[in-house]
């Protein structure tokens, strides 16, 4: 009989949360069709869940008809996209994640300040593009420690970094090293950038990968923290590790030898995907399961104001009649 080691936390993070329930209110509250543009959160399954209840998914705002409701998605959008949706008359709720408005409104300071803004992210990533969009003419992308080499700047003395919230925190403490040797006086943000759930899903793998054979962590590829989960898995020793979006993706030869396996989840991973690997590794005769907890999580964000007030709204008028 195989084991399983189960890492805690795991799956959906407060801004995902949110996120995915600000839609599905706003289906309750205004009624199908409510656009949303780009992927809400980045998982396959959410977004067809979504769909089914009546979301529509738009890559820009010009594809939502005028006057009709737009959500953006949780990781951020640009001032311009704000204008445009204004000159087209849609209603807006900006379900942004909390976490990236506080990177934005970092990236505000800095420029406000006149600093060259050096940036850790991944190119075209929707959270690195909304970031950009704050400051465009003073931030700069620094896609990892060889970026910090060429980078070029104005005034190497008045330099100041941001980082994607969803990075390797081990891979982003390397390319602040590489740019504080390039850069003596860089500034940082006051507090980390990277997101309390990028980081406990990354302890939480590390604690699990050392003691098995093969780690499965549910995700989609698009999703930059589900990603970097399979790289700190083998980074942290994990002889193999895996990315499925659901069960139907764990390939049988992978347990070939396997006695351990470890499973986790991505930030924007519903626990129903994690439930139904666990079911398919039961099948494969991995019943001895063990919870890994390296961390209690507790944080809830509130949805977004103008929803909120369209709430309240709703339900004075029900009280009325």
């Amino acid at each position: 009989m195989g084991r399983v080691l189960l890492a805690k936390p795991r799956g959906y993070c407060a801004g995902v949360d949110r996120a995915v329930v600000t839609v599905e209110k706003a289906l309750e509250l205004y009624g199908s069709p409510v656009y949303v543009r780009k992927q809400i959160v980045h998982n396959l399954h959410v977004v067809r869940t979504l769909e089914a209840k009546g979301a529509i998914f738009v890559d820009e705002t010009d594809e939502v008809p005028e006057g009709a409701t737009v959500v953006f998605s949780a990781h951020g959008v640009a001032p311009t996209v704000h204008e445009e949706a204004s000159s087209r008359q849609l209603r807006t709720i900006d379900a942004t994640c909390p976490l990236v408005s506080k990177v934005h409104s970092e990236a505000r300071r800095f420029a406000r300040e006149d600093y060259d803004i050096l940036l850790i992210g991944h190119e075209g990533h929707e959270e690195v593009v909304g970031t950009t969009g704050q400051a465009p003419d003073r931030i700069h992308l620094v896609d990892g420690p060889e970026d910090a080499a060429r980078v070029k700047v104005r005034n190497p003395e008045h330099v100041a970094f941001l980082s994607q919230t969803t990075l390797s925190v081990d891979e982003t403490q390397t390319t602040v090293k590489a740019l504080r040797e390039r850069f003596p006086h860089l500034q940082g943000p006051p507090s980390d950038d990277i997101c309390y759930a990028t980081q406990n899903r990354q302890v939480a793998v590390k604690e699990i990968s050392s003691a098995v054979d093969l780690v499965i962590v549910v995700g989609s590829p698009n999703s930059s923290n589900s990603v970097r989960l399979v790289e700190v898995a083998l980074d942290a020793g994990a002889p193999a590790a895996h990315l499925v979006d659901d069960s139907t993706e764990v390939d049988a030869s992978w347990l070939e030898g396997v006695e351990t396996v470890g499973v986790t989840s991505g930030a924007s991973v519903p626990e129903e995907l994690v439930t139904g690997v666990m079911a398919w590794l039961a099948e494969h005769g991995f019943n001895d399961v063990e919870e890994v907890t390296s961390a209690d999580e507790h944080l809830l964000f509130a949805l977004p104001p103008e929803l909120r007030r369209d709430i309240r709204a709703r339900e004075r008028e029900t009280a009325a009649s």
